[in-house]
């Protein structure tokens, strides 16, 4: 029995022994095997975050551009130096309208460095297409025009512009035909769409006045000259659409280049006509001289709804003292500045004629604190 248990304890002795001598097993926990490739991805990603420290260091961020290639040529100021401009701002050196048309431009030809020779027309077609045909005996690179002449009459100058690759816009009326047919180089329009225009303010002025069927109204303008005389025409038809009897006056030349001497005219339909509750003038210098009109024909602030085109300085003080109630503003400061812009992108670029509606609403008392400070520096 001794013997036995001898032998059981040395076999359990022997086990152990040789148990302790064998290699330890593979482990084999998840964790376990993939800590090693952890440890070397954190090890990759810090040598590339060392690298890109480096690099920020040794290089900028977003590499300055060559000298030779420069900034783009539109963010300089003469991107446009090299075109030469005959600009038509329309009427009399210093008239309201004309100059407000006249300061967009001087803008533009600034903010474009364009060489850009000025015109005065005192609104008389038949000045714009002879001064027309001395531009371009003078070979500019384009002529901006007031298209008052009418297709009619300015069309076959404008071709024989086009043809000594002359390019031309147009401003305050359109020109279609030749919109048409010179698109594609640059023949654009900057300024409000006429009929559209004059219809627009015969709308408002019966909204705003209340006046209806059987009323009089006054309507001094431009029928007879082709184009321009569309805007005269909307007003009319709006007016007659309403029910209202309008008493129709042609602006003559003698007013129409200076709104002063147009008292007499003014006065005298007054009072051939004194049921008359509303007066309407197609003109810029003869809304601004509203005041002056009504009080030489005796009429008090309210005695007439006065309306008209295009916002100045005495327009501002006919509204404020009561003597004019409705104007529309066509923003013929961007009618300047789109033309000299219009002829640089044609001539630089060869961008194609751009069609712009500079009409865009109307100024009465209730919105004159906004615009007048802007009136008075003759940008509005």
């Amino acid at each position: 029995m001794k013997k036995l248990s001898f032998i059981i304890v040395a076999i359990l002795v022997l086990s152990l022994a040789l148990s302790a001598c064998q290699p330890p097993a593979t482990p084999t926990s998840t964790t376990e095997e993939t800590q090693p490739v952890a440890v070397e991805q954190t090890e990759a990603v810090a040598a590339e975050e060392t690298e890109a420290v480096a690099a920020e260091e040794t290089e900028p961020v977003a590499a300055a551009p060559a000298e030779t290639q420069g900034p783009a040529p539109a963010a300089e100021g003469g991107w446009c130096s090299g075109t030469t401009i005959v600009f038509f701002p329309g009427g009399p050196s210093g008239g309201p309208f004309a100059t407000v048309v006249y300061n967009g431009a001087v803008q533009a030809a600034a903010d474009t460095g364009a060489d850009v020779q000025y015109v005065w027309s005192d609104w008389d077609p038949a000045k714009m297409t002879t001064q027309f045909q001395q531009a371009v005996a003078t070979n500019p690179d384009g002529i901006a025009v007031m298209g008052h002449p009418g297709d009619d009459a300015f069309d076959p100058l404008i071709e024989d512009a086009e043809s000594q690759g002359i390019i031309v816009t147009s401003m305050n009326v359109q020109l279609p035909k030749m919109q048409a047919k010179y698109g594609s180089n640059g023949f654009g329009y900057a300024g409000a769409i006429q009929y559209s225009a004059g219809y627009a303010l015969g709308q408002e002025a019966v909204k705003e006045s209340g006046l209806g069927a059987g009323d009089q109204a006054f309507l001094w303008g431009l029928l007879s000259q082709a184009g321009r005389g569309e805007r005269t025409k909307g007003v009319k038809d709006a007016l007659e659409e309403a029910g209202l009897t309008v008493v129709y006056q042609e602006i003559d030349d003698k007013t129409n280049a200076d709104a002063a001497a147009g008292v007499p005219v003014f006065t005298g339909i007054m009072s051939a006509n004194p049921d008359i509750k509303m007066v309407i003038t197609d003109h810029g210098a003869l809304t601004g001289t509203m005041e002056t009109y009504l009080q030489a024909a005796g009429k008090q602030p309210g005695d007439v709804f006065a309306a008209g085109f295009d916002v100045s300085g005495n327009a501002i003080t006919a509204i404020q003292d009561g003597y004019l109630q409705l104007v529309s503003d066509q923003q013929q400061w961007l009618q300047g500045y789109f033309g000299v812009l219009q002829l640089c992108l044609s001539h630089e670029y060869h961008f194609s004629g751009l069609q712009i509606d500079t009409g865009a609403g109307f100024v009465t008392k209730s919105n004159l604190d906004t615009v007048a400070p802007l009136i008075e520096k003759q940008i509005r």
